[in-house]
């Protein structure tokens, strides 16, 4: 899904804070002589768009995959996607089970605004992707969707989609619908 307004992520202040503190600002892919780079997490290595900007949290990670108007802080105005390690998984209880909501509290509309966000308990899909060669991840898709707080306004509807890797204890977010985003997978390498 591609929208032309600003969306911020839905990762909780608190969280931001606790990342943030605990991590350095230092560039996490490597240019490659091809134009694109490679961003390494955990031992997958994905090769990305040169524009694409990697920001490291801790056992996580944000890709911008737009231009920011702040590029220190990813969580304004840039679409993307999240790379999750196990301790943050950990924090979260995160099992593949159910979808991954990183915050406390209800989270914010991906597509900004003064909303209230509804993630549905039931995935939409749920079946194998391969992440490189020999590593497939469980994908699962969440149906979700914003609205008016305090009304029952117009709703902006979103899939977040998931692709954990059990074995490795990774976990890719999109709320985005990134079209470039499952081919990256595709052709990871790993290490």
């Amino acid at each position: 899904m591609r929208k032309s307004f600003a969306i911020p992520a839905v990762l909780s202040a608190a969280v931001l804070a606790a990342s943030v503190a605990t991590s350095s600002p230092a560039q996490a892919a490597t240019s490659t002589a091809s134009g694109g780079k490679v961003f390494s997490f955990r031992g997958m290595n994905l090769l990305i768009p040169a524009s694409w900007r990697v920001r490291r949290y801790g056992d996580a990670a944000v890709v911008a995959t737009n231009m920011c108007n702040d590029p220190e802080y990813f969580y304004g105005d840039c679409t993307g996607f999240w790379v999750v390690g196990p301790k943050t998984l950990a924090q979260w209880g995160y099992t593949g089970r159910n979808r991954y909501v990183p915050t406390l509290a209800q989270p914010s509309c991906p597509f900004g605004g003064d909303t209230l966000t509804v993630l549905g308990s039931k995935a939409s899909y749920r079946g194998l992707r391969p992440v490189g060669r020999g590593h497939d991840a469980r994908y699962t898709t969440w149906p979700g969707y914003c609205e008016p707080q305090g009304s029952a306004g117009m709703k902006v509807k979103f899939t977040q989609r998931e692709w954990y890797l059990p074995t490795s204890k990774i976990l890719v977010v999109d709320i985005w619908g990134n079209k470039d985003l499952s081919g990256v997978l595709r052709r990871a390498t790993w290490s």
